[in-house]
């Protein structure tokens, strides 16, 4: 739980997450209530939140509450804390503060996760963005809705500094490890696929998969997903997907697909090549204008990946299935 003085004038959501630890050490006595700044690891709403305003702005507004102090602390060493804590008599009916030894605000761990990804970025102070405001301008560039970043930016008017060492007495042998050592443990799972569950699965779930357009976050990637079913033998769906490209074209809107040519060549970038092999079977490394085959399995799924300049990586996939007769294309 997030946490601040009783008489700090709490957010409500800081205060409703007090009350919470309140209601259960009414109903019972074994209750141990840890309260935690933000929590670095992926998925972490508070992480996701610094990683996509990151990633994505390289000129950045900096509200008054980026300059909020706060103990971040790593999800290992919450995890740790939590074992630890496990049916010992010490720790219960007690409520602690856990962070790591660093103080930092959100513009800190916003410039030491630009260091780390070797990014080049500017933060330009601003007084007049209120919380309120904060939250329609940050669903404006991430994929947190604002419903969602709004209590948890009210909340950013209080400190979230450990002010009680009870922490180190009942735990003397934790040592949560710096932001910088956390935020490579977060990247590292992050590219390696290893996030078991992030914020917006529990939005996500409640899709069902098989409607013809989904949006969804997973993984730290945005997932556009468009399903169609017709009445086309599958190899002659795969056969369409894997020829456009070059003299060929796109499928639809054509002129777009040049003009974002265009842009990309005048940014540095390798424009609208208008080239694939003269071949029919494309293989893994061709390129196909600004895509490279990243993948290909015949009859079934053509992998593509960007090579055009973007704020982040991007792939365009292609799978066609057998349906009832029918093909399902996604």
């Amino acid at each position: 739980m997030a946490y601040g003085c009783e008489n700090d004038d709490l957010s409500k959501h800081l205060s409703s997450r007090q009350q919470v630890g309140d209601v259960l050490r009414a109903y019972h006595d074994g209750v141990t209530e840890f309260r935690a700044a933000m929590v670095v690891g992926s998925g972490s709403l508070s992480f996701e939140l610094v990683r996509n305003l990151t990633e994505r702005l390289p000129i950045m507004i900096a509200p008054k509450w980026l300059y909020t102090r706060s103990q971040p602390i790593s999800i290992s060493d919450v995890v740790t804390y939590l074992i630890k804590a496990i049916n010992r008599p010490s720790c219960f009916n007690k409520v602690i503060e856990i962070g790591s030894a660093e103080i930092l605000t959100y513009r800190d761990m916003i410039i030491a996760y630009a260091r780390v990804r070797q990014l080049r970025r500017l933060l330009i102070p601003i007084p007049l963005l209120t919380p309120h405001l904060s939250s329609y301008w940050v669903h404006m560039v991430t994929p947190v809705s604002a419903n969602i970043v709004r209590p948890l930016v009210q909340g950013l008017r209080n400190e979230m500094i450990v002010t009680d060492p009870i922490a180190r007495t009942l735990f003397p042998d934790v040592h949560p490890i710096d932001f910088t050592t956390a935020l490579d443990n977060a990247l590292a799972e992050l590219d390696a696929q290893q996030v078991e569950a992030t914020w917006t699965e529990s939005m996500a779930a409640t899709w069902k998969q098989d409607k013809p357009y989904t949006f969804v976050e997973e993984r730290g990637m945005l997932i556009e997903r468009r399903v169609r079913t017709v009445a086309v033998p599958r190899q002659a769906v795969f056969r369409a997907f894997t020829s456009l490209g070059g003299e060929i074209g796109w499928s639809y809107l054509n002129f777009l697909w040049q003009a974002r040519g265009w842009i990309d060549k005048i940014v540095g970038g390798p424009g609208y090549r208008k080239g694939r092999p003269r071949r029919e079977t494309l293989r893994a490394g061709d390129t196909v204008d600004f895509w490279r085959v990243e993948a290909i399995a015949p009859g079934h799924m053509l992998r593509l990946r960007a090579e055009m300049k973007l704020p982040g990586s991007a792939w365009l996939q292609f799978e066609v299935d057998d349906d009832s007769g029918q093909s399902r294309l996604c």
